[in-house]
């Protein structure tokens, strides 16, 4: 299996897990729990956005205004202002994985300029490799999603 089909799998994956969630479950930050649903799929995609555009200079980053809401290091209890909804955030995450599917062998292969380094142990030369790490990345927060999920019942 392909990192395209991989990243396709876990984004399916990742929608069908929060098509299901009522809003008013996005914001509830049960104990033990650093932040929420809202929070965590915002995340998925602003770190996707972030992470594809310094890896590929042709991909575009839609809703850079989210980073503000969903950079790593940010919290619920520190948001400047309303964050998107739940069907903005769906609706977003969606169209992502569409232009996602869309990449091309070319594009993936590209060998970065200056490679990306994530903490001591993860540095990636090529896209695949980036978007091989984004594929991890949200399936860690769906996970996350999924616990919220249950202890919010």
């Amino acid at each position: 299996m392909g990192a395209l089909q991989q990243f396709s799998l876990a984004r399916a994956y990742t929608l069908g897990l929060i098509k299901r969630v009522d809003e008013q479950v996005w914001d509830a930050q049960p104990e033990g729990f650093s932040n929420t649903i809202r929070w965590n799929v915002g995340h998925i995609y602003s770190l996707t956005e972030d992470l594809l555009n310094r890896a590929m200079n042709d991909y575009p980053v839609d809703k850079l205004e989210w980073a503000e809401f969903f950079a790593p290091g940010t919290s619920p209890t520190t948001w400047p202002s309303t964050p998107p909804a739940k069907e903005e955030l769906f609706a977003a995450m969606k169209d992502q994985g569409k232009r996602i599917s869309q990449l091309t062998e070319q594009q993936l292969v590209h060998q970065l300029s200056t490679p990306i380094s994530i903490g001591k142990f993860i540095t990636m030369e090529t896209a695949e490799e980036v978007l091989q790490f984004l594929t991890w990345h949200e399936g860690m927060h769906a996970g996350l999603i999924d616990g919220l999920l249950k202890a919010n019942k």
